[in-house]
């Protein structure tokens, strides 16, 4: 009979020495654990002189959460037009590069990575939001029971207007220079915004895609935009440093689709053939129920060779448990990253996690922001 170990030299994987909290390469980054903060839209750049990030408060809002492996910073549209909601940062102008460069260099101090969220919101949007442009979309199919938040207060998304094949081309082009502008402005790599309804997304599921050229019909078709824009930003900064989001079953902003396992397999096993750094599955409804019928993640861990990030309502214990058993490689956090800037510290201690008032999820100023102590101010 073996003599048992050493209390010293067994692993308590439900505590610090849990995986989730064990470096790990994404592709080309290095993280230092697999602890990432999901992309949150908060509304706080300076609109009133274009969409410029980097204030005093955004930098600090970043550096409190440096303890993530990896950020994934709130969405960046790639033109005026990809903006759905005010006060957006961009990744399209030299001001925007800038202000950039302040929260990249917070956070890399701090001893984190960063990755731009490149985004475009579509049919999402509405004129107030794009200075009195028609919203575009693959198809003018208008989203049922959506509203935008504007100047001039709520009001119902508009029908869109449906993108001829030169602007689609002129598209993918802006989503290149976005990833371009995003190592420009020192992230350590750019997330695609596939996910909840945005462009991408509204290409890819028929209930948003009635096209009847290259770019709608079949799956291939609807996946062609996906992979274009993939292949335009691996081409631009290298596919060690490109991920992509994506949400096959969710509702978000009144899109579905007749077949996701069909439509989200083949995109999968393309973005395999590409060698992306990473897929980052939002599983099941985005911040709903996890049990949405139509997908089977468990196919697409083993399909896909790259970096499987998890997202979801996830806890600690899902979370620690998701990457010992290799359902995931790290497990994205969004809203307990927002009352919780020292997230990583808390897990690993098993401490209390704060809860985040939606009240301020959006509002503008520090209140709900940079405001949420640390554990240890807290006590």
């Amino acid at each position: 009979m073996n003599a048992p170990l050493p209390q010293a030299s067994v692993k308590n994987i439900h505590g610090e020495d849990a995986q989730l909290f064990q470096p790990l390469h994404i592709g080309d980054i290095a993280v230092a654990n697999r602890v990432v903060m999901a992309p949150l839209t908060r509304s706080r750049a300076d609109e009133a002189n274009g969409d410029i990030p980097g204030s005093a408060m955004n930098v600090e809002y970043y550096r409190q959460r440096s303890n993530a492996g990896l950020i994934i910073s709130e969405g960046t549209p790639v033109s005026p037009l990809g903006k759905g909601y005010m006060a957006t940062p961009g990744i399209y102008s030299d001001a925007q590069v800038e202000g950039w460069k302040a929260i990249t260099k917070a956070v890399h101090d701090a001893g984190s990575k960063i990755v731009a969220q490149i985004w475009h919101v579509g049919r999402v949007t509405h004129p107030d939001l794009i200075g009195g442009a028609q919203p575009v979309a693959p198809s003018a199919v208008q989203p049922r029971g959506i509203a935008a938040y504007t100047r001039n207060g709520k009001v119902e998304l508009p029908m869109p207007r449906a993108l001829s094949v030169e602007e689609i081309a002129g598209v993918v082009e802006e989503f290149r220079r976005g990833a371009a502008n995003a190592i420009r402005a020192g992230f350590d790599g750019v997330e695609i915004h596939g996910a909840n309804g945005y462009l991408v997304d509204q290409f890819l599921r028929d209930g948003a895609n009635q096209r009847t050229d290259a770019y709608g019909g079949s799956i291939e078709n609807r996946c062609r935009f996906a992979l274009e824009v993939v292949d335009a930003v691996a081409a631009e900064i290298g596919a060690g440093r490109v991920g992509i989001r994506l949400s096959p079953v969710t509702p978000s902003h009144d899109l579905s689709d007749s077949n996701p396992q069909a439509v989200f397999g083949h995109l999968v096993e393309e973005l395999n053939k590409r060698g992306i750094a990473f897929i980052h599955f939002i599983e099941g409804a985005t911040g709903g129920p996890r049990d949405v019928p139509g997908f089977d993640f468990a196919w697409a861990r083993q399909a896909f060779k790259g970096a499987y990030i998890a997202n979801n309502g996830y806890g600690r214990e899902m979370a620690i448990d998701a990457v010992e058993s290799g359902r995931a490689d790290a497990v994205a956090f969004g809203r307990l990253y927002i009352a919780n800037p020292d997230l990583v510290q808390r897990l690993k201690a098993n401490a209390a996690l704060a809860q985040p008032d939606p009240k301020t999820y959006y509002a503008p100023g520090p209140v709900g922001y940079i405001d949420y102590p640390a554990l240890q101010e807290a006590a």
